[in-house]
Parts: C-alpha cells; sequence; structure tokens
C-alpha cells in the first residue's frame, strides 16, 4: 500500500520548510534509509531519509518551493500503483516516521502521571532532526543556579546531522542539570529541570520523570507569573527597542542580514514570539515606519545603522572540456604528480643582449627576438650539459644526442608545444623564422602531429605578458623546462656602483631522477654567460 510523506518537522521551531533538492525523481527505486531530499528549515539544511521501501510515485513539492509542516511531500508504493485517491484527498495515511504526534502523546502521559511541583518544568533531550535517536551536550552556556529567561539558550546540542542551539521556553531558575557535557543521552532523556529557586527536585530526579521540551502551560500558574496577551505580542520588538536579546532563528537572522534588516523593527509569529523566515521576508520598513509612533523633541532615539550588504544572484556556466584540454590535464598531471620537481632561478643582465639585438634587427630583412635568443642560448647550453638532455625510464635514463627544444605557444584552446629539430644545429635568424612559422600554424591549428612531438627540453615565456618569474610544469619526457620572465630596468651594481641596468629572471624546472641540483646549476650558469655574451652565440 502507498505511504503518504508530509513536511517532516525538523527543528523544535519549525512551521515551513523550503525543498533545496530532491535526491532522487519519480520512478526511482527507494530503499529505507536512501536520502530523499535536503529540506531547508528555520535553521539549517538537512537531509531527509525515506523510512520506507518502493517507487517514488509522486513529489508534491518541487524544488525551491516552500510548504508548511505536514503537506504532502510525497508518495512510495508498488511500482504502477494507483494513487488518484491519495492525490484527490479521499485517504490520507500518514507515514510512520518519528513524527511530534508520539512525542506529544507520551508527555500527555507523562503529564497526567507526573508528580511535579507547582511551576517546575522537566525539559528532556530534544529530537532535533528526523533521524536522531540520541544527542550529546557539547556546551552547557548556563549552570545549576543560573536565572533563566525565555529565549535564553541553554546549550549546544549536537545531533546526528549538526550541532544547534537549544533554548529554553521557561523562566526560572536552573535547578538540575541531568546530561553533563560530552556525554550522549538518547531522545526523551532528562535533560535539566528549571523552577523557582530552592525548589525539592529529588522526586523528579530519582523518578526520572519525563516531558516534552516544549513549553507546558499550568492551569495554576500563579497571577504574578501570567503574562498578558499584549505584552507577548509584543515582547521580540520592545526587547530590540532596549537593546536587549532578540530572538530569531539563525535563518531569520542571515535572510535579515543580507537584506540590511533591523530585527528589533520585526514582529516575530513564531513559537513565544520568535523571529522565523516569513516575518523577515513579508517585513516591510515603511510600513514598520509608519506604524510607530513619532519622537518627541526632548527623547533622542538612537538610529540603526545598517550595513551595505551587495545584492546580486549568483550564475554559472558549464563549458564543455575540449580535446586539447583534456590532454593537456592528463599530460600536466601525470608529469606532476609523478616526476619530484624543483626549481632553480637566477638573474641574468639584458644589458648587452639588448644592443645586440638591436644591431642585428638593423640587418635588412632580419627581425629576431628576446626569445629566439634564449632558445639558442639553450640549446647551446644543452650540448655542455647533457644530463638536463634526458628522458627518465624505469629502468634506464635516456641521454638523447640530438638537441630539440620545444617552444610554447598560447592558443585560444589552451597551449600547444611545437618542436624545433636539432635546434643547436641553427643560427638565430633561422630559429626567430622557424618559431614565427610554427606559431602562426599553431594558432590557426594546421600543426601536424610530428610538428609537436620529439622534444628534449622545452622554454615558455611568459615576459611579453610583464611576468617577471614563474614556474612551469614539465613537459614529459624531457627532464627540464625553462621559464622566461620580462625583462626589467632597475638599479644594479655594476663596479662597486649602482646604475640603471635591465634584468630578465629564468627560472628552470627539474625532474630530480635525472638533473640534480648541482648539475641544473651549472647549466643556468652556462645559459647565463651565453645571453649575456650574445657574439657568442652569433656563430
Amino acid at each position: 500500500m502507498a505511504t503518504v510523506i508530509n513536511m517532516p518537522r525538523l527543528s523544535d521551531t519549525m512551521e515551513e520548510g523550503v525543498v533545496a533538492k530532491w535526491l532522487v525523481k519519480k520512478g526511482d527505486k527507494i530503499s529505507e534509509g536512501d536520502i530523499l531530499a535536503e529540506i531547508e528549515t528555520d535553521k539549517a539544511t538537512m537531509e531527509f531519509e525515506s523510512f520506507y521501501e518502493g517507487t517514488l510515485l509522486h513529489i508534491g513539492i518541487q524544488e525551491g518551493e516552500t510548504a508548511p509542516v505536514d503537506q504532502l511531500l510525497a508518495i512510495i508504493g508498488d511500482e504502477g500503483e494507483d494513487i488518484s485517491d491519495l492525490l484527490n484527498g479521499n485517504v490520507t495515511p500518514k507515514a510512520e516516521a518519528p513524527t511530534n504526534e508520539k512525542v506529544e502523546e507520551s508527555t500527555t502521559a507523562s503529564q497526567e502521571t507526573a508528580d511535579i511541583p507547582e511551576g517546575v518544568e522537566v525539559i528532556t533531550m530534544p529530537r532535533l532532526s528526523d533521524t536522531m535517536e540520541e544527542g550529546t551536550v557539547a556546551t552547557w552556556l548556563k549552570k545549576v543556579g543560573d536565572a533563566v529567561e525565555e529565549g535564553d539558550i541553554l546549550a549546544e546540542i549536537e545531533t546526528d546531522k549538526a550541532t544547534m542551539e537549544f533554548e529554553s521556553f521557561y523562566n526560572g531558575t536552573l535547578l538540575y542539570i541531568g546530561i553533563n557535557e560530552g556525554e550522549t543521552a538518547p531522545v526523551d532523556a532528562l535533560l535539566a529541570i528549571i523552577g523557582p529557586a530552592g525548589t525539592d527536585i529529588s522526586k523528579i530526579k530519582d523518578g526520572g520523570v519525563a516531558t516534552t521540551s516544549a513549553p507546558i502551560t499550568n492551569t495554576e500558574t500563579p497571577k504574578e507569573e501570567v503574562k498578558q496577551p499584549v505584552a507577548a505580542d509584543t515582547s521580540v520588538n520592545s526587547a530590540g527597542a532596549r537593546g536587549g536579546r532578540i530572538f530569531a532563528s539563525p535563518l531569520a537572522k542571515k535572510i535579515a542580514n543580507d537584506k540590511g534588516i533591523d530585527l528589533s523593527q520585526v514582529k516575530g509569529t513564531g513559537e513565544n514570539g520568535r523571529i522565523i523566515k516569513k516575518d523577515v521576508e513579508s517585513f516591510t520598513p515603511s510600513a514598520s515606519t509608519a506604524s510607530s509612533s513619532a519622537p518627541t523633541k526632548e527623547t533622542k532615539v538612537p538610529v540603526a545603522v545598517q550595513t551595505f550588504t551587495p545584492a546580486g544572484e549568483e550564475s554559472f556556466e558549464e563549458v564543455k572540456n575540449s580535446q586539447m584540454r583534456k590532454a593537456i590535464a592528463r599530460s600536466l598531471s601525470a608529469s606532476k604528480f609523478s616526476a619530484p620537481h624543483y626549481y632553480l632561478t637566477i638573474e641574468v643582465n639584458m644589458d648587452n643582449a639588448i644592443s645586440s639585438r638591436k644591431i642585428i634587427n638593423e640587418l635588412p630583412d632580419t627581425k629576431v627576438s628576446f626569445n629566439d635568443m634564449v632558445v639558442k642560448a639553450c640549446a647551446m647550453a644543452l650540448r655542455r650539459h647533457p644530463q638536463v638532455n634526458t628522458t627518465w625510464k624505469d629502468d634506464v635514463t635516456v641521454y638523447n644526442k640530438h638537441i630539440s627544444v620545444g617552444v610554447a605557444v598560447a592558443v585560444p584552446d589552451g597551449l600547444v608545444v611545437p618542436v624545433l629539430p636539432f635546434t643547436d644545429h641553427m643560427n638565430i635568424m633561422e630559429i626567430d623564422t622557424r618559431v614565427r612559422d610554427l606559431a602562426t600554424r599553431a594558432r590557426d591549428k594546421k600543426l601536424t602531429p610530428q610538428e609537436m612531438s620529439g622534444s628534449t627540453f622545452t622554454v615558455s615565456n611568459l615576459g611579453m605578458f610583464g611576468i617577471q618569474e614563474f614556474t612551469s610544469i614539465i613537459n614529459q619526457p624531457n627532464s627540464a623546462i625553462l621559464s622566461v620572465g620580462a625583462i626589467v630596468k632597475k638599479p644594479v651594481v655594476k663596479n662597486d656602483q649602482v646604475v640603471v641596468g635591465n634584468t630578465m629572471k629564468v627560472t628552470l624546472a627539474c625532474d630530480h631522477r635525472t638533473v640534480d641540483g648541482a648539475t641544473g646549476a651549472q647549466f643556468l650558469q652556462t645559459l647565463k654567460q651565453y645571453l649575456e655574451n650574445p657574439v657568442t652565440m652569433l656563430a
């Protein structure tokens, strides 16, 4: 037979809930213990699980919708079962999940049999979530002998879902604590006793009298303790005006803070005048201001300063990853997590390189870049330091006798590395011509796979973007990659004098399996010599 599941009461003050997210859909098979939905209460967003098995036949409250407690949430039954009568309201079987009705029944029974002194309230461990069987007292915020007022936070109680504040619904003195900090007890276990100071509660403690943690109405309350309806209706606002504590749910406080609403101006409709979500959402500042009496000239009323909270809408867009993006992710992840990287950085004096480039570019039909000089210097340095021009394999280290430098090129979809075969045999002008051709065809997606494979070393240059220093991930199967920064004009020391100079930082990332620190440092020193003396690279 189909079972109707209603909007559960997931907190002691919950009057309505919002279905934040359904985790199952109509037609799904449901097992006992499956999480059906995430429901937002006035305190937190909680997972709501099924106590039944079957097929989800109907969803009564859609995502984002708000509904009062006990409204039809879902129907679970046998696949193909006719539920038209349930939807038309002819039959209303209720889910037998733990509800407040059972608590109220046990409460009535216990009240009839308990011998509780007048004015004394017995508070039990509350059920603060739909699946809560026991709770742990994380912190007591009151101690025995403290005066307690309605709305005071008594303790923080840890459930199977979250740690929540538990407040008092009564006035009096905290006469007894039944569960100490750090202790765990089942729902309905004696938590505390509140009553007039000096009251003998030995029979209650020894007998373990159990009553609900919800407010209990005493028909014989002394006259002086009876609260007039008018005072009760305005307790929240008057407390706010006095600068006292304002009773509001955490969700109501969050919404008020987001909207810049002064809670002292909001009238609570929740239990005991507590401000809940709908009070804040329906609050109209202009109406509140109009209904309030104007202050006299002699009365100075402090003006609440509301902080500005930017308002906007969060939005997202999912873009499908291209095959190039996926390939980059795979190769770089494999490199970063398999090769033990380390980094070495030096600063190169580029004054001579600047002068040499100017002279070279004055030649007809000739134009070289600083990156071309770096590529040429790397090729020559690799010839002198073959250990850097290697490839790691599990059983052997491969020494590449040829030198082929890859040059990283940014393209709209990501990054490609066209390769200059036998770079050490090229002069700077040939490198420039070849790099320009490869970069242009890379951006037009016209490179062949052969033109992007076979590198033994890689150069990545972000200097043209103003980046002064950075590190790169090794482009395997290479053992190293050089990161090139921008040329910066700065004060430098020459011949013990501070003068204006041009420097460039380069960082070498090395695979420690093949390139030791000293080897990497020696390579950089050779590279530095070539760059600071470009004439040595013109052959």
